[in-house]
Protein backbone atom coordinates (compact mmCIF):
# COMPACT_ATOMS: atom_id res chain seq x y z
CA UNK A 1 0.00 0.00 0.00
CA UNK A 2 1.52 3.49 -0.66
CA UNK A 3 2.11 6.10 1.62
CA UNK A 4 -1.02 8.39 0.17
CA UNK A 5 -3.29 5.48 0.08
CA UNK A 6 -2.59 4.93 3.46
CA UNK A 7 -3.48 8.66 4.55
CA UNK A 8 -7.17 8.02 2.86
CA UNK A 9 -10.11 8.52 5.67
CA UNK A 10 -7.69 10.42 8.20
CA UNK A 11 -8.21 14.07 8.78
CA UNK A 12 -6.21 16.52 8.54
CA UNK A 13 -5.68 16.82 12.36
CA UNK A 14 -5.23 13.28 12.08
CA UNK A 15 -2.22 13.61 9.48
CA UNK A 16 -0.43 17.51 10.64
CA UNK A 17 2.95 16.97 11.85
CA UNK A 18 3.41 17.90 15.54
CA UNK A 19 6.45 19.16 17.37
CA UNK A 20 8.41 16.17 17.53
CA UNK A 21 8.41 15.28 13.51
CA UNK A 22 8.92 19.02 12.69
CA UNK A 23 12.35 18.98 14.74
CA UNK A 24 13.10 15.72 13.22
CA UNK A 25 12.69 16.82 9.67
CA UNK A 26 14.63 20.22 10.08
CA UNK A 27 17.21 18.07 11.98
CA UNK A 28 17.40 16.11 9.32
CA UNK A 29 17.22 18.50 6.37
CA UNK A 30 19.90 20.75 7.70
CA UNK A 31 22.58 18.67 9.75
CA UNK A 32 22.28 14.68 8.69
CA UNK A 33 26.08 14.28 9.53
CA UNK A 34 26.69 15.67 12.85
CA UNK A 35 25.85 13.71 15.85
CA UNK A 36 26.76 17.00 18.10
CA UNK A 37 25.99 20.59 17.71
CA UNK A 38 28.73 22.97 18.87
CA UNK A 39 27.86 25.36 21.80
CA UNK A 40 30.72 27.88 22.16
CA UNK A 41 31.62 27.40 25.99
CA UNK A 42 30.86 31.51 26.55
CA UNK A 43 27.55 30.91 26.55
CA UNK A 44 27.76 29.16 29.79
CA UNK A 45 30.66 30.73 31.86
CA UNK A 46 32.64 33.50 30.89
CA UNK A 47 36.76 33.64 31.04
CA UNK A 48 38.39 34.61 34.05
CA UNK A 49 39.36 37.49 32.67
CA UNK A 50 35.93 38.68 32.38
CA UNK A 51 34.87 40.66 35.21
CA UNK A 52 31.94 38.80 35.66
CA UNK A 53 32.09 34.92 35.14
CA UNK A 54 27.97 34.98 34.54
CA UNK A 55 27.39 34.66 31.17
CA UNK A 56 23.61 34.55 29.20
CA UNK A 57 22.35 31.13 30.79
CA UNK A 58 22.06 32.54 33.97
CA UNK A 59 19.59 34.70 32.28
CA UNK A 60 17.30 31.80 31.41
CA UNK A 61 17.78 30.28 34.55
CA UNK A 62 16.82 33.60 36.63
CA UNK A 63 14.12 34.09 33.96
CA UNK A 64 12.54 30.50 34.45
CA UNK A 65 12.97 30.93 30.69
CA UNK A 66 12.88 27.27 29.50
CA UNK A 67 11.06 27.14 26.81
CA UNK A 68 13.47 29.94 25.52
CA UNK A 69 16.47 28.40 26.16
CA UNK A 70 15.46 24.92 24.50
CA UNK A 71 14.02 27.19 21.22
CA UNK A 72 17.88 28.73 21.16
CA UNK A 73 19.14 25.44 21.57
CA UNK A 74 17.00 24.01 18.22
CA UNK A 75 18.20 27.01 16.16
CA UNK A 76 21.94 26.58 17.07
CA UNK A 77 21.20 23.02 15.85
CA UNK A 78 19.43 23.48 12.56
CA UNK A 79 21.25 26.93 12.08
CA UNK A 80 25.17 26.58 12.56
CA UNK A 81 25.53 24.34 9.82
CA UNK A 82 24.82 27.21 7.76
CA UNK A 83 28.19 28.27 6.13
CA UNK A 84 26.37 30.99 3.89
CA UNK A 85 24.98 32.92 6.62
CA UNK A 86 23.95 31.51 9.83
CA UNK A 87 20.15 31.93 8.84
CA UNK A 88 16.87 30.51 8.72
CA UNK A 89 13.93 31.20 7.34
CA UNK A 90 10.65 29.10 7.91
CA UNK A 91 7.08 29.99 8.23
CA UNK A 92 5.94 31.22 11.50
CA UNK A 93 3.49 28.27 11.95
CA UNK A 94 6.49 26.08 11.31
CA UNK A 95 8.67 27.61 13.77
CA UNK A 96 5.88 27.97 16.46
CA UNK A 97 5.85 23.65 16.04
CA UNK A 98 9.74 23.93 16.13
CA UNK A 99 10.16 25.15 19.36
CA UNK A 100 6.32 23.44 20.81
CA UNK A 101 4.36 26.81 20.83
CA UNK A 102 1.88 24.50 19.66
CA UNK A 103 1.50 22.27 22.29
CA UNK A 104 -0.19 24.53 24.61
CA UNK A 105 -1.67 27.26 22.59
CA UNK A 106 -3.99 27.54 19.51
CA UNK A 107 -1.95 28.44 16.11
CA UNK A 108 -2.77 32.05 16.19
CA UNK A 109 -1.68 32.45 19.69
CA UNK A 110 1.38 29.73 19.02
CA UNK A 111 2.36 32.67 16.35
CA UNK A 112 1.99 35.21 18.86
CA UNK A 113 4.33 33.03 21.21
CA UNK A 114 6.99 32.84 18.59
CA UNK A 115 7.65 36.51 18.57
CA UNK A 116 7.76 36.49 22.21
CA UNK A 117 10.66 33.81 22.57
CA UNK A 118 12.34 35.46 19.47
CA UNK A 119 11.94 38.75 21.01
CA UNK A 120 13.25 37.92 24.45
CA UNK A 121 16.19 35.83 22.11
CA UNK A 122 17.02 38.61 19.98
CA UNK A 123 17.00 41.10 24.01
CA UNK A 124 19.69 38.84 25.07
CA UNK A 125 21.68 39.23 21.59
CA UNK A 126 22.11 35.97 20.57
CA UNK A 127 19.93 36.57 17.73
CA UNK A 128 18.30 38.89 15.33
CA UNK A 129 14.80 37.84 13.55
CA UNK A 130 12.32 39.88 11.50
CA UNK A 131 9.11 38.76 9.01
CA UNK A 132 9.85 38.19 5.18
CA UNK A 133 8.02 41.39 3.61
CA UNK A 134 4.62 40.01 2.09
CA UNK A 135 4.70 36.50 3.59
CA UNK A 136 4.70 34.64 6.92
CA UNK A 137 7.97 33.35 7.09
CA UNK A 138 10.93 34.55 9.80
CA UNK A 139 14.09 34.79 9.09
CA UNK A 140 16.72 34.22 12.19
CA UNK A 141 20.04 34.72 12.14
CA UNK A 142 22.64 33.54 14.86
CA UNK A 143 24.73 35.97 16.80
CA UNK A 144 27.76 35.25 18.76
CA UNK A 145 27.07 32.93 22.00
CA UNK A 146 27.78 35.41 24.32
CA UNK A 147 25.22 37.88 24.28
CA UNK A 148 27.63 40.57 23.03
CA UNK A 149 25.86 40.90 19.64
CA UNK A 150 28.76 40.01 17.44
CA UNK A 151 28.82 38.00 14.47
CA UNK A 152 28.40 34.19 14.77
CA UNK A 153 30.89 31.89 13.07
CA UNK A 154 31.08 28.10 13.65
CA UNK A 155 33.30 27.23 16.94
CA UNK A 156 35.83 23.98 15.70
CA UNK A 157 38.31 23.93 13.13
CA UNK A 158 37.95 27.58 12.03
CA UNK A 159 38.92 29.20 15.52
CA UNK A 160 40.63 28.28 18.85
CA UNK A 161 37.50 29.14 21.11
CA UNK A 162 36.24 26.25 23.41
CA UNK A 163 32.91 25.08 22.52
CA UNK A 164 30.89 22.18 24.15
CA UNK A 165 28.64 19.72 22.59
CA UNK A 166 25.07 19.34 22.76
CA UNK A 167 24.27 15.90 21.34
CA UNK A 168 21.49 15.53 18.47
CA UNK A 169 19.78 12.22 20.63
CA UNK A 170 18.97 15.00 22.74
CA UNK A 171 15.87 15.79 20.61
CA UNK A 172 15.94 12.10 18.54
CA UNK A 173 15.09 10.89 21.98
CA UNK A 174 13.01 13.45 22.92
CA UNK A 175 14.78 13.62 26.20
CA UNK A 176 14.84 17.68 25.71
CA UNK A 177 10.86 16.99 26.03
CA UNK A 178 11.26 15.82 29.69
CA UNK A 179 13.76 18.15 31.14
CA UNK A 180 13.39 20.86 33.55
CA UNK A 181 15.38 24.12 33.57
CA UNK A 182 17.70 22.81 36.69
CA UNK A 183 18.40 20.10 34.40
CA UNK A 184 18.91 21.53 31.04
CA UNK A 185 21.52 24.16 32.71
CA UNK A 186 23.26 22.03 34.74
CA UNK A 187 23.39 19.98 31.78
CA UNK A 188 25.10 22.01 29.76
CA UNK A 189 27.44 22.72 32.63
CA UNK A 190 28.53 19.55 32.78
CA UNK A 191 28.97 19.23 29.51
CA UNK A 192 32.19 21.98 29.84
CA UNK A 193 33.93 19.56 32.17
CA UNK A 194 35.71 16.62 32.43
CA UNK A 195 34.70 13.29 34.05
CA UNK A 196 34.31 13.39 37.52
CA UNK A 197 34.01 17.04 38.22
CA UNK A 198 33.04 18.46 41.64
CA UNK A 199 30.92 21.78 42.04
CA UNK A 200 30.02 22.73 45.27
CA UNK A 201 26.38 23.87 44.90
CA UNK A 202 27.56 27.25 47.52
CA UNK A 203 29.82 28.33 44.36
CA UNK A 204 27.63 28.28 41.83
CA UNK A 205 26.01 31.83 43.04
CA UNK A 206 29.66 33.38 41.74
CA UNK A 207 30.49 30.97 39.30
CA UNK A 208 27.54 30.58 36.92
CA UNK A 209 25.04 33.57 38.32
CA UNK A 210 22.21 31.10 39.50
CA UNK A 211 21.54 29.62 43.67
CA UNK A 212 22.70 26.56 45.10
CA UNK A 213 18.94 25.25 45.04
CA UNK A 214 18.78 25.23 41.70
CA UNK A 215 22.22 23.38 41.36
CA UNK A 216 21.25 20.68 43.41
CA UNK A 217 17.75 20.09 42.05
CA UNK A 218 19.57 20.36 38.56
CA UNK A 219 21.51 17.69 39.71
CA UNK A 220 18.87 15.58 41.36
CA UNK A 221 17.26 15.59 38.07
CA UNK A 222 20.07 14.75 35.97
CA UNK A 223 20.55 11.98 38.08
CA UNK A 224 17.30 10.80 38.45
CA UNK A 225 16.49 10.56 34.28
CA UNK A 226 19.50 8.47 34.27
CA UNK A 227 21.97 11.67 32.40
CA UNK A 228 24.70 11.20 34.85
CA UNK A 229 26.77 9.17 37.32
CA UNK A 230 27.35 10.34 40.61
CA UNK A 231 30.36 9.31 42.62
CA UNK A 232 30.56 10.25 46.53
CA UNK A 233 34.18 10.85 47.77
CA UNK A 234 35.08 11.04 51.34
CA UNK A 235 38.07 12.87 52.87
CA UNK A 236 39.21 12.79 56.88
CA UNK A 237 38.33 16.21 58.92
CA UNK A 238 39.53 15.94 62.27
CA UNK A 239 37.49 19.32 62.88
CA UNK A 240 34.30 18.06 61.27
CA UNK A 241 31.59 16.80 63.80
CA UNK A 242 31.79 13.58 61.94
CA UNK A 243 35.65 13.45 61.63
CA UNK A 244 34.83 13.28 58.09
CA UNK A 245 33.52 14.86 54.48
CA UNK A 246 32.17 14.32 51.27
CA UNK A 247 31.60 15.64 47.95
CA UNK A 248 30.04 14.19 44.82
CA UNK A 249 31.73 13.83 41.30
CA UNK A 250 28.97 13.87 38.36
CA UNK A 251 29.91 12.37 35.01
CA UNK A 252 27.43 12.71 32.21
CA UNK A 253 26.56 9.09 30.85
CA UNK A 254 26.23 8.71 26.52
CA UNK A 255 25.51 9.97 24.30
CA UNK A 256 26.43 13.29 26.45
CA UNK A 257 30.14 14.11 26.71
CA UNK A 258 32.29 15.93 28.68
CA UNK A 259 34.43 18.73 27.05
CA UNK A 260 37.58 16.96 25.05
CA UNK A 261 40.74 18.76 24.06
CA UNK A 262 39.18 19.54 20.90
CA UNK A 263 36.96 21.74 22.52
CA UNK A 264 38.85 23.36 25.24
CA UNK A 265 40.73 26.71 25.42
CA UNK A 266 44.74 26.73 24.49
CA UNK A 267 45.34 26.24 29.02
CA UNK A 268 42.71 23.66 29.03
CA UNK A 269 42.13 24.84 32.02
CA UNK A 270 38.73 23.93 34.28
CA UNK A 271 35.76 26.41 34.29
CA UNK A 272 35.69 28.25 37.31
Amino acid sequence: MSEQASWEGLTPEEVAAGAAETQTFLLDRKATHRRHVPVRRDFVQLPPRAESRHSVLAQFVQGRDLRGLKAYLFIIAITSSDLDDWSTTLNSSVWARAIGATETAEPTSARAAVNKIFGRLQERRLIKYGRIPGTHNIRVTLLREDGQGGEYTRPGRENRDPYLKVPRDLWDSRAIDDLGLPGLAMLLVLSCERPAFELPPERTPDWYGWSADTTERGFKELARKGFIEVKKTFKTAPASPRGYTHSNRYTLLPPYVHRGRSATSQTDAPVR
